[in-house]
């Protein structure tokens, strides 16, 4: 995909979020993939780190969890540069 960056620290971030709040949740990895109606194995990879969501599975997963979206997006910031090219950053 043109544009597209793949960005480990952003992966990261996500999966400890979405880890975070499913034992919040006290979910399974399964029983989280079955409210969401993704596969446990997707659960997995995101948890990991291993791969970064589309926006509708982060709104699957803020539903299934019943948090806002923004809770598992905690932590993870764009900064512009002077010539408008960006990158992602993550917060301690």
């Amino acid at each position: 995909m043109a544009g597209y960056e793949r960005n480990p620290d952003i992966a990261r971030r996500f999966g400890e979020n979405l880890f975070l709040t499913r034992r919040r949740a006290e979910l399974s990895q399964e029983e989280l993939g079955f409210i969401s109606s993704l596969h446990r194995n997707e659960i997995t990879k995101l948890e990991r780190g291993l791969r970064i969501p589309r926006i509708d599975t982060v709104i699957k997963l803020a539903g299934a969890l019943e948090v806002p979206p923004g809770d598992l997006l905690k932590g993870m910031a764009w900064v512009t540069a002077p010539a408008r090219v960006g990158r992602f950053v993550t917060s301690p």
